[in-house]
């Protein structure tokens, strides 16, 4: 066991750590700084890539980070674990997506490409404030660990098509997050748990949306947004305030992993 660490706070941005301008509250800044000058480890747990969440890692000091749905994970800035999806396995995938007429987005820690641009996409990334890359072919150049498929009501068909192979799960209205079957947010807080010897020391976990019930499952405390989903909320152990009026500060207060006013 790590006897340095006292205790793990894993975080979702989206709805969560993120106030609704996709910016982290100055108050949540000072609770982390606070938490880790304590020997508590922060960790951000998201389907974005890393690429994606640089602005993010900087204004926190956080350097421990499961990303990209579990596809990649890392920990004090040292890579822990990656999870490439088979070169063979895309080309089905964006041939089958092609059939639909649908775009595909090719994502790695380094960055991300499409196969074509939709009025969808371009509303999705302005929302993500990022640029827009047409590279049919970026999948051919560069290892790949997770996708973007662009519909709005055929997550069904895919995991029917793509059963055992690839795991398709809705992230908004437009977007499918697809990863490698069995890659999970909660498979990678798992593999950070096991590689980082964390084994033993109390988990935390911060979230909002029925994407984050399966990190719920996998930590000691389930600490749910005001904002959130009610069925996020029936499993909580605690429900703090929205994202925009320092849920994470009053999260963090209520279990004395940082100090009261």
């Amino acid at each position: 066991m790590n006897t340095e660490i006292k205790a793990v706070v894993f975080f979702d941005l989206d709805g969560t750590l993120f106030d609704d301008q996709k910016h982290v509250l100055p108050e949540s800044i000072a609770a982390i700084k606070e938490m880790q000058q304590h020997d508590i480890l922060p960790v951000i747990a998201t389907g974005r890539n890393i690429f994606e969440i640089q602005d993010v890692l900087d204004a926190t000091g956080i350097d421990t980070v499961v990303s990209a749905n579990g596809s990649y994970v890392q920990y004090k800035g040292k890579e822990l674990f990656r999870e490439a999806i088979d070169q063979s396995l895309i080309e089905s995938f964006t041939a089958f997506a092609k059939a639909q007429g649908d775009a595909v987005a090719y994502y790695n820690n380094e960055g991300f490409a499409l196969t074509k641009t939709t009025p969808d996409i371009i509303s999705n990334y302005k929302a993500l404030r990022l640029d827009i890359n047409v590279d049919a072919e970026y999948y051919l150049k560069h290892p790949i660990n997770f996708l973007n498929v662009f519909n709005r009501d055929k997550e069904d068909l895919y995991n029917a098509h793509f059963a055992g192979q690839l795991t398709l799960v809705r992230n908004n209205p437009v977007c499918l997050d697809t990863m490698k079957s069995g890659i999970t947010k909660r498979s990678g807080l798992e593999k950070l748990i096991q590689q980082a010897h964390l084994e033993g020391i109390h988990t935390y976990a911060f979230g909002d949306e029925l994407n984050d019930l399966e990190m719920f499952a996998s930590v000691d405390t389930a600490i749910v947004m005001g904002n959130g989903n009610p069925r996020d909320k029936k499993v909580a152990d605690y429900v703090t305030t929205t994202n925009t009026t320092d849920g994470i500060v009053n999260g963090l207060r209520h279990y004395q992993l940082i100090a009261s006013k």
